[in-house]
């Protein structure tokens, strides 16, 4: 009897600190938080310092993008997409979103844990000196989830975050077509302003000739008021267009993620924004639009885990089941049982959480369908208008081309004394509204253009290809 006392004994002193051991290994394996702060004027700082030419950026794209040479000696929109990718704060956005639904995955991956439970009993009766009245109990609950809830729950992840990676790419374009847009803006502001200029210097010389009539009676107050308006005008016109040309340096770079000081050493280059040249894609590259879009893919996705949800919500009417094996040491004897537990489902199945998954399927698939509308009518309406826009800017370059023609004769008549130098000026005058009229269809030109190609999601011309994206992250972490 004293054996087994002893015995008793041992286990009842042993048996907490075995425990407490259990309980120290599991949580040696616990993530530690990792605090990040964020200072204002730290990240200010970072971004004042942000150049186009960085190691950091040159390191990325040669080692994710496949750039072999960098800095280019000629900053145009493929170049500037490519440091766009980089550094702009809406891409980062993206990418943090689908780094969240790819941890989402995770937590729909992980197991129930099991429950340890422990209780400890007196029996007052027993007499201490024969046997330990302390009667120690351990219980363990084991979850067994049933009929594939983990399978759907991961199933839904997985396409939530299909869904998110997806979303770069809209992204993308979208930073693209920003970028391509402000680039555009930039150089018709450039041009106007040197139209602007020009005309002004036609006009003065215009209104001085006039004054000079004036004063010998060959030339009315009138003329000579509308020449000065108009000039005041062009000058007005030409200092509008040297603020917009500020400020569109200023969109590009925020559109780049980048002070505007880190343009002042780059030799932007406006190559294929000069001219209209419009392929229009076929109706099979159209077709191909429709179903591959980064937008109608993701909406896709997020119908998938709308239905994978619905699965969920169906197999909850299983319950789970409970496994139970307990111990309970008996002051001397050992006692084992094994239980087995279960909800049961006699007052609720779970039927509003199926209607509610199985209403949202059809917000989410009916969301589909008008997207598709939308995409189907962007596209027709860009194709359109690109071909409408390339028309009007082949016409403004022949009527240019037809006004040099005419600029040219007149030169020719005037150095023989045929007209006089104001009729001369005046054809001048009117190529420059022609140049500026011509600058007029070519920015549309352009706006149509990439309409189109944010509507196909593909650049007409092929060497512009950068959108696949790559993502700056260093990957999962287990600070938190």
């Amino acid at each position: 009897m004293r054996k087994q006392t002893s015995k008793s004994a041992f286990d009842a002193t042993h048996g907490p600190i075995f425990l407490l051991a259990a309980l120290v290994i599991l949580a040696s394996g616990c993530v530690r938080y990792h605090p990040k702060p964020i200072e204002a004027s730290k990240s200010l700082a970072d971004y004042e310092t942000r150049r186009l030419d960085s190691q950091d950026l040159k390191s990325f794209l040669q080692n994710k993008a496949g750039v072999k040479e960098w800095p280019p000696q000629a900053w145009d929109l493929r170049a500037l997409t490519l440091a766009a990718y980089y550094y702009s704060p809406d891409l980062d956005i993206a990418r943090a979103r689908w780094a969240s639904a790819k941890a989402g995955r995770i937590t729909a991956g992980e197991r129930p844990n099991p429950t340890l439970s422990g209780l400890i009993g007196y029996n007052s009766t027993s007499p201490v000196s024969e046997v330990s009245p302390w009667i120690p109990e351990a219980s363990l609950e084991i979850p067994i989830e049933t009929a594939g809830k983990r399978g759907f729950r991961i199933l839904q992840a997985r396409q939530l975050s299909e869904a998110a990676r997806l979303n770069i790419i809209s992204v993308a374009w979208d930073v693209r077509n920003r970028l391509r847009q402000t680039l555009l803006d930039l150089y018709a502001a450039g041009e106007a302003e040197t139209l602007f200029s020009r005309q002004l210097s036609i006009q003065e010389e215009s209104v001085r000739i006039l004054e000079a009539q004036l004063n010998v009676g060959e030339a009315s107050a009138y003329n000579v008021t509308q020449a000065r308006i108009a000039r005041d005008n062009s000058r007005l016109a030409a200092v509008d267009a040297a603020n917009e040309r500020a400020a569109a340096r200023i969109r590009l770079g925020t559109v780049l993620g980048v002070p505007t000081k880190a343009l002042d050493a780059a030799s932007l280059s406006f190559e294929g924004l000069t001219r209209v040249t419009v392929d229009l894609p076929s109706n099979e590259a159209q077709r191909r639009a429709l179903v591959s879009r980064s937008d109608i893919l993701a909406a896709l996705a997020e119908y998938e885990a709308a239905q994978a949800a619905l699965r969920v919500e169906i197999a909850k009417q299983y319950p789970d089941l409970a496994l139970g094996p307990a111990y309970q040491l008996d002051q001397t004897d050992n006692k084992w049982t094994l239980g087995l537990s279960l909800i049961l489902p006699l007052l609720n199945r779970n039927n509003g959480p199926i209607a509610e998954a199985e209403a949202h399927r059809a917000e989410v698939a009916a969301q589909f369908l008008a997207l598709q509308a939308r995409v189907i009518a962007e596209v027709e309406s860009a194709v359109a208008a690109a071909r409408a826009a390339a028309e009007k800017a082949g016409t403004a370059d022949a009527l240019l081309a037809n006004l040099k023609k005419q600029e040219a004769a007149a030169r020719a008549r005037f150095g023989v004394g045929e007209i006089s130098k104001l009729e001369l000026l005046g054809i001048q005058q009117e190529i420059a509204a022609g140049a500026l009229a011509r600058l007029e269809a070519l920015v549309k030109g352009q706006q149509a253009v990439a309409g189109l190609e944010s509507a196909m999601q593909s650049p007409l011309d092929l060497k512009d290809w950068v959108l696949e994206t790559p993502v700056r992250s260093a990957g999962p972490t287990k600070e938190h």
